[in-house]
């Protein structure tokens, strides 16, 4: 499919940066997600729609762009008050409705612009795709230690709006999404009690903060969660031997699953089954 992504016209002066960023990450979230064909901008006819009363399909369909489908909408951002009104149609059928129109409403804020950009993108995307919906609403956890510890820390599937998750000044590692996105578990070393061992901790990102779970002897790391978000397992050496262990999500009822000689870590699930 051959797309272009016209510019959202600013309603307001000051609505210019906004629109522009929410332009700029459509189309990069479109380029990205390889299902497409992004016509280049050089090719855009000189007059960009705000509504789909103002569309002229021969503009965008015949050549240079040549296009297919046409992104394009409006936006305007007043005091705090954003709004985005947002179409995707089909250049060579204006009698069929747009295949994807949604207004938008939020803070006027660069994050808020962009999210609502990702959303636009990913339904567009899952339209094209035959339902599959694109990854640009996703985000990523990482380590870092810019600020002078390993902690963990979270960002927009392209690299946008990076934000420090923990604070435990020492550190952190092996950061693990649960299925549904509210909770990530990982590796931390606590720094309270008499000895420093690797400890299963848990943060949520509905309450962003810690939640608690429990603490076992020897060394405990590399969490992993079952596909459906209930189990979590872990390498633990808390009888001697590194073994790995499942718990529940809340860290009750652990459950001893392997017994051999070396070590035994990392696990993965099959994200199918959950059975290996």
């Amino acid at each position: 499919a051959r797309v272009a992504v016209a510019d959202v016209a600013a309603r307001t002066p000051a609505s210019q940066t906004f629109s522009t960023l929410f332009s700029d990450v459509v189309r990069n979230d479109l380029d990205f997600s390889g299902i497409l064909d992004l016509v280049s901008k050089s090719f855009y006819p000189l007059q960009v729609p705000s509504v789909p009363a103002e569309l002229t399909g021969t503009a965008w369909s015949d050549p240079p762009a040549s296009a297919q489908f046409l992104a394009f909408g409006n936006l305007t951002a007043e005091a705090n008050d954003l709004s985005i009104q947002a179409w995707f149609q089909d250049v060579r059928n204006l009698a069929a409705p747009p295949i994807v129109g949604r207004v938008y409403r939020g803070a006027v804020s660069e994050p808020e612009v962009r999210k609502f950009a990702h959303q636009f993108a990913d339904e567009i995307i899952a339209r094209l795709s035959g339902g599959v919906s694109g990854i640009a609403s996703t985000k990523l956890a990482f380590v870092s230690g810019r600020n002078g510890n390993k902690e963990i820390w979270v960002m927009d599937y392209d690299g946008a709006n990076q934000r420090q998750l923990t604070s435990l000044r020492s550190i952190a590692l092996t950061p693990r999404w649960s299925p549904d996105g509210s909770r990530i578990a990982f590796t931390c070393y606590p720094t309270s009690g008499a000895v420093l061992s690797a400890q299963v901790c848990m943060y949520s990102m509905l309450t962003e903060r810690l939640v608690t779970w429990p603490r076992f002897r020897g060394t405990n790391s590399s969490p992993s969660w079952s596909p459906d978000g209930n189990k979590i397992m872990f390498m633990s050496s808390m009888y001697g031997n590194p073994e790995l262990f499942t718990a529940d999500g809340d860290g009750s009822h652990v459950s001893r699953i392997t017994h051999s000689v070396g070590a035994s870590t990392s696990p993965s699930w099959n994200p199918k089954t959950g059975q290996q």
